[in-house]
């Protein structure tokens, strides 16, 4: 059975008061299940303190983005190498806003992914179509071409130490989400496309669903064959709301 994974993607939001109450009720909460992994993903200048904080938990840490570059002169960026310093074992790449307010195209996402993978840091592979796009009929072309341009790139095998996630851009922050069957149908494409290129990795891959998740939708969503966990935004800011989604993620590892 692959992996599932709960993570919460902080986004621009927090403050050292804030994040201190929201870890203290989160490590608190989660409990170590087999086959269940959860991840928080905050701002990077507080990734040195929810280190701290999730002390022994079995909390992972992750970054929300970072540089392909191991190090020079490249002011405000941060490295994979920092990352792992400060003890991240995970970074989102290509999130929709990376892509359409920092004008991040598929070949610097590519890019990310391989320097993330080699440096032994697990890259969570955002994708996804804008509601125009959903519309027109579009979703699986651009799906795909958005996978395709990493996969050709980074090659299948770096796949099996990766994570994508499937996040429709109309469904982020707006409060909508697409139906079960909707990110379903998304999921299955995504994983039949890896499988052309590797069966085993296809079958493996956690491939998680990104779009407006929370305590009310986690469980129709999670029963889904494909769907293999949750890129948790706004939900993941309430304790009690992601300790949810991680309550209904452990009743599908029984």
């Amino acid at each position: 059975m692959r992996k599932t994974i709960v993570a919460g993607n902080w986004k621009m939001n927090g403050s050292s008061e804030s994040i201190k109450s929201l870890m203290g009720a989160l490590t608190a909460g989660v409990v170590a299940v087999d086959g269940l992994e959860t991840l928080v993903c905050p701002p990077a200048p507080y990734i040195g303190l929810v280190a701290d904080l999730k002390g022994e938990s079995p909390i992972a840490l992750g970054a929300q983005n970072v540089s392909a570059q191991e190090s020079g002169a490249f002011t405000g960026e941060w490295s994979l190498g920092m990352l792992q310093d400060l003890g991240c074992s995970h970074v989102i790449l290509g999130h929709s806003e990376r892509r359409s307010l920092f004008g991040e195209t598929d070949a610097d996402v590519a890019d990310k992914f391989v320097a993330a993978v080699d440096a032994d840091v697990i890259p969570v592979l955002c994708i996804g179509e804008t509601l125009e796009q959903r519309e027109a009929g579009q979703t699986i072309d651009v799906v795909s071409a958005q996978v395709d341009a990493v996969l050709n790139q980074a090659g299948s095998e770096r796949f099996m130490n990766a994570v994508i996630a499937y996040e429709p851009v109309w469904a982020i922050g707006t409060g909508l989400t697409a139906t079960p069957e909707q990110a379903q149908e998304v999921h299955a494409a995504i994983r039949a496309q890896l499988a052309q290129a590797d069966a085993d990795m296809a079958a493996k891959l956690p491939i998680l669903y990104g779009g407006s998740m929370n305590a009310g939708n986690a469980a129709e969503l999670l029963a889904q064959n494909d769907i293999d966990g949750g890129l948790i935004g706004g939900a993941s800011l309430k304790a009690d709301e992601f300790l949810t989604i991680c309550a209904v993620a452990a009743e599908r590892r029984k």
